[in-house]
């Protein structure tokens, strides 16, 4: 664990009309939350998109057609060079808002999930097996507790 201030830059940016989306301090609160503790300085960018966008970058990236929630770009940096990117999220809204409404969340609350769950990936989590999902989602639980969020793997 990695202690003292984080030092964090995190641009925000909207590709699609912000009626129902998260202001940028909401996401720069929820990159904060998912990088305390894990590292000290964080620059990172954040891509709000539409249906289409997030489902060419889908495609092209990941060769599934359809539109997914959110998308890691851990930065790519050369060799020898040290700084503090960690790359990119693109979240792509109406999944998110689609998502929300399909499984009675906030809508908020599933933003806060999904960035937080893009951040981890960025900082080398994932979830290939099992045992790596558990460890992950359990991070995610801790961390959006910590932001008075409710287990998002809960079901009732």
């Amino acid at each position: 664990m990695t202690r003292g201030p984080i030092q964090l830059d995190v641009s925000v940016s909207y590709g699609l009309p912000r009626k129902g989306v998260p202001a940028a301090a909401s996401f720069r609160r929820w990159v904060a939350a998912a990088c305390t503790g894990r590292i000290r300085r964080a620059d990172l960018g954040i891509r709000l998109v539409d249906a289409k966008v997030g489902r060419s970058l889908n495609r092209h990236y990941r060769d599934k057609d359809y539109a997914t929630n959110v998308l890691s770009f851990p930065a790519d940096l050369p060799e020898g060079v040290t700084l503090p990117l960690l790359g990119d999220l693109v979240i792509c809204a109406p999944v998110v808002a689609r998502e929300a409404r399909e499984q009675g969340k906030a809508l908020a609350a599933h933003y806060a999930h999904l960035t937080i769950h893009g951040v981890l990936h960025l900082l080398g989590l994932d979830h290939e097996d099992e045992r790596e999902a558990e460890a992950m989602e359990q991070i995610e639980r801790e961390i959006l507790a910590g932001l008075g969020f409710a287990d998002p793997y809960y079901e009732s």
